[in-house]
């Protein structure tokens, strides 16, 4: 093989990757930083490949990326689909093994990039109505790489995985848990 078709295997790669970050609404940073493209590449893509597009209207995002992780907190239900997230990066290895400081520089990549678009597309398919978005869904890595303010923990009762807030109080259990506590049916 040449050094050449190595490149090109190497630049159709990332490629893909952006496209595929630009079909779930991604930034055009998020894009930048997971892909290593340029941001006049990425508008060209989008210009190329996506805005003819009759099949479906993808929005293009404009201003700073989600930085809230109370948006994951909130609400019971939020913890869950955050923990049912956070489950399926950690089974297609988006997860660093260890935590991160500077988590971005460390994660972000391609091959973690794909993982993290295989995630968020079975995740998609496994919560019924998903309220995290991709670019929540990328804060949501880099948040628990850092483990600073959210990290992973396990239920008190069942050990599934859950997503708590690093200095919230309270008791450590998943929606499910919780309601057989409090005498309800889950959520099902």
């Amino acid at each position: 093989m040449r050094v050449s078709d190595d490149r090109y295997s190497r630049d159709r790669q990332r490629i893909d990757l952006a496209l595929r970050f630009i079909h779930h609404e991604a930034r055009t940073r998020t894009i930048r930083t997971w892909t290593g493209l340029t941001d006049d590449r990425i508008r060209k893509l989008y210009r190329s490949y996506v805005a003819d597009d009759a099949a479906g209207h993808i929005t293009r995002h404009r201003g700073k990326s989600p930085q809230q992780i109370t948006f994951f907190v909130r609400t019971p239900l939020m913890r869950q689909e955050a923990s049912v997230l956070a489950s399926v990066f950690y089974l297609l290895g988006v997860m660093p093994a260890l935590q991160v400081a500077d988590a971005v520089p460390h994660i972000a990549g391609m091959q973690r990039g794909e993982a993290l678009c295989d995630a968020f597309e079975t995740y998609r398919m496994l919560v019924p109505n998903p309220r995290i978005s991709f670019e929540h869904a990328v804060f949501l890595v880099t948040a628990l790489a850092r483990g600073d303010e959210l990290r992973a923990s396990l239920c008190g009762d069942c050990r599934g995985l859950i997503v708590v807030d690093r200095f919230g109080a309270g008791q450590r259990h998943c929606l499910s848990c919780e309601q057989s506590r409090q005498g309800r049916l889950p959520l099902g």
